[in-house]
């Protein structure tokens, strides 16, 4: 089951695996990971109560800026797998999202991993979280 130290304000994101994301050996190909745990973010933050792409018109641009993911089970072509996703730090003009790639049940760990964000404004220059964005994730 899920890990008690993971963020208290997640989401549970649901996704099955297609071919085109597998390998010839019909494994989740390891950089599918990168785009699965996007999805996952955007469906965080939409389940928050506001879409990123108005995040991006009130003006803030989160780019990654570090990226990491720990594969502990192959997952496979057509698996259903739920993302745990939820922000696992916060800090002056940057946020690091948090995930766990579980099997359908819940009962195994496929992988971790983490995605920092900065915060920037329009023309790429750092900024301050601001609080409404803040506010929105509890």
């Amino acid at each position: 089951m899920a890990t008690p130290d993971f963020p208290s304000n997640h989401s549970w994101y649901k996704h099955f695996v297609s071919y085109g994301e597998t390998d010839t050996m019909g494994v989740l190909y390891y950089a599918e990971y990168l785009h699965i745990y996007e999805r996952a973010r955007s469906f965080f933050i939409r389940e928050h109560g506001m879409s990123y792409a108005e995040v991006e018109r009130r003006g803030i641009i989160l780019p990654v800026r570090e990226a990491q993911s720990r594969y502990r089970a192959p997952v496979r072509f057509d698996d259903e797998i739920h993302v745990r996703v939820g922000i696992s730090l916060w800090k002056r003009a940057s946020m690091k999202f948090a995930y766990e790639v579980w099997d359908k049940d819940r009962e195994t760990l496929h992988a971790t991993g983490f995605t920092e964000h900065a915060a920037v404004n329009k023309e790429g220059k750092p900024t301050r979280v601001p609080e409404w964005l803040k506010s929105l994730f509890g």
